[in-house]
């Protein structure tokens, strides 16, 4: 797998048949190692061990719906209220963050309103702040660290 631009961690692989697998702290179980997966867990454990969001408000490859068409988020983390606060799109290494993936993110925002929106494909990572009344979405320079909301 690909060098990613996201600090390492100690991360466990098995073979299952001629399957590569690796363990998903947060489903508690193997998954299929892809290249998406690979950049989506090294970016669990950033948001985990740097930007310190508990596990429990992290929800990985969740089902939502948008015009009556059933999509999957790749991770989306929600506030203490239950509500969706920063929704992360992961890409594999080799594809390019373009204005197609920006609008993929933005299109699963529409239904599930979440403060911020993240975009990486481990190399490179973009995010921003959704003002919902004017439409627009404000670039940050780094996601937001988790801050406890009262």
């Amino acid at each position: 797998m690909d060098t990613l631009n996201l600090p390492p961690f100690e991360y466990k692989l098995k073979q299952s048949e001629a399957n590569s697998l690796i363990f998903d702290a947060l489903r508690r179980k193997y998954v299929l190692l892809t290249p998406e997966e690979w950049v989506r867990q090294h970016f669990l454990h950033y948001l985990l061990n740097q930007l310190h969001y508990p596990k429990s408000l992290i929800s990985v490859e969740r089902g939502t719906t948008y015009n009556k068409l059933q999509k999957r988020t790749d991770i989306c983390i929600y506030n203490n209220m239950g509500q969706p606060h920063l929704l992360v799109e992961c890409k594999a290494a080799y594809v390019p963050i373009t204005q197609e993936v920006v609008k993929q993110v933005s299109t699963y925002n529409q239904a599930l309103q979440a403060k911020y929106v993240a975009i990486t494909n481990g190399l490179e990572h973009f995010c921003w702040e959704v003002d919902f009344k004017t439409r627009r979405y404000l670039p940050l320079q780094e996601i937001p660290v988790f801050q406890q909301e009262v």
